[in-house]
């Protein structure tokens, strides 16, 4: 039993930095309420859907009653816990928004349960491409100027979408007011779902440098992963609704067919603490200084001309280990064994989460860390920029993604595959954004560039893809 196994498996604790998800940074950072509960008598927790708990769909007990209290304190008309993470919620939603043959709007950053939600309901992704950011990789916050082109090419083309969804902040924490995106898509009648897994702390609205949840902009639904951003355990989540765009019925119908009939009470329990620490006073102070302690240790950091990237959300901390020439994959590969645990190694960066704990001589740490990382490279010439995805702004799959992903398939070599069908997803993970959707038709230049993305990713993209026999 590995995981359990008390001097060498990977639950012991204290080992490193945690400086990745869950934001409660392996337990200083839960709420005193799961602390408490967590520190007594081992599964007292460990409770059924008994009368008086009750259950995230029921309408009667303490779970129900916790849900109403957490929907009033944030102005919103309902919300539901999730013990399936902001996965179970984001496909919930989406099957809620669409029905069957119907097409919605979605980004080229959707996390990959979106596109497997479009599956499973029979609904068309009308993917929109990103604002491409080359020297590291990423694609950057889409702003009302940029969807408005979106628009502009949906309606010109022709594409018949019954809802939106955005992704806000991004996995590295690039975001902008939602404000006028969701009203952009609801003055063209389209109830919104923001995926906003990454941002429920802009939820308390503490801090006037952080932009606004999704949840204070109207959007209809929203999503939070309150262990990738909030103070939850992991699987924790919850979907905010408001308005009458989406009924309630259709949410309730398509939770019940995502969500346990057996949900953790202990995760249930944890969704109502991370919501309510940030209701009291001593919360709200708690996340306003780890705000304020993240902005001076970046302002450390680059003072010590480490190379870092500027992120709207400061608990975001992205090295940008390719202006040094070297990968972030193989940063990682470095630095974990040294007790630097970091949560998203790409070709170009290194992201770590700051997270819901304070983080004591963090920047003397880091800053000995980039130094020994950097004098063990042979090589400091900057990587070359990174090249954009060649991607049409609009497009959707040439076949239905349920469809090609059942079809009967074989597999080849990327280079053999120019004009087939994909028959699935590629999909580096983290972070979890496809490059590539079943049912896209490859063409050379999409081909060309995976073929490119492979060499970055080797562990992660196959030398051969799967397409529609």
């Amino acid at each position: 039993m590995p995981l359990l196994r008390p001097r060498r498996g990977l639950l012991r604790p204290g080992r490193g930095r945690w400086l990745h998800l869950p934001a409660h940074g392996g337990g200083p950072g839960l709420p005193a309420a799961m602390r408490r509960l967590l520190s007594g008598r081992p599964g007292v927790w460990d409770l059924p859907e008994l009368p008086a708990i009750g259950g995230p769909l029921l309408e009667n007990g303490a779970v129900a009653a916790s849900q109403h209290a957490a929907a009033a304190a944030y102005g919103v008309d309902r919300c539901w816990y999730g013990v399936n993470g902001a996965t179970g919620m984001l496909q919930a939603a989406v099957l809620a928004m669409a029905q069957p043959g119907q097409a919605l709007l979605m980004p080229r950053n959707s996390h990959r349960s979106l596109i497997q939600a479009c599956a499973l309901g029979g609904i068309t992704p009308v993917l929109f491409d990103l604002p491409f950011l080359v020297d590291r990789g990423h694609v950057a916050a889409v702003d009302a100027v940029w969807l408005e082109r979106v628009l502009a090419v949906v309606e010109a083309e022709g594409h018949q979408v019954s809802g939106a969804v955005l992704v806000q902040p991004t996995y590295h924490g690039y975001a902008v007011d939602p404000g006028p995106l969701v009203a952009l898509l609801h003055q063209r009648q389209l109830p919104v779902l923001v995926d906003e897994a990454h941002g429920a702390h802009f939820l308390p609205g503490i801090d006037p440098h952080l932009p606004g949840s999704a949840v204070h902009a109207g959007a209809d639904l929203v999503v939070h992963s309150l262990h990738k951003s909030s103070t939850g355990l992991g699987q924790t989540a919850v979907l905010w609704h408001q308005g009458g765009r989406i009924p309630i019925e259709a949410l309730q119908r398509s939770l019940s067919w995502l969500q346990t009939t057996s949900p953790s009470a202990l995760l249930l329990a944890s969704c109502e603490a991370a919501l309510a620490d940030w209701q009291t006073l001593d919360g709200r102070r708690r996340l306003k200084h780890l705000l304020h302690q993240a902005r001076g240790l970046h302002a450390r950091l680059r003072q010590q001309q480490l190379p870092l990237l500027a992120t709207t959300d400061p608990l975001r901390l992205i090295w940008h280990t390719g202006a040094a020439g070297i990968s972030g994959l193989d940063a990682d590969a470095w630095l974990m064994p040294r007790g630097l645990v970091a949560e998203l190694p790409e070709p170009g960066c290194l992201t770590f989460c700051l997270g819901m704990t304070t983080r004591p001589r963090l920047a003397a740490e880091m800053l000995r860390q980039w130094r020994a990382l950097k004098a063990s490279q042979p090589f400091e010439k900057a990587l070359p920029p990174f090249t954009p995805p060649p991607l049409p702004l609009v497009a959707s799959p040439d076949m239905a993604c349920g469809k090609a992903w059942c079809a009967p398939c074989q597999q080849l070599p990327w280079a053999d595959a120019v004009g087939a069908i994909a028959a699935e997803m590629v999909c580096p993970y983290p972070p979890g954004i496809p490059l590539l959707v079943p049912g896209e038709r490859l063409d050379v230049s999409r081909v060309n560039w995976i073929e490119q993305q492979r060499r970055f990713w080797p562990d992660q993209i196959s030398s051969r893809v799967r397409i529609v026999a």
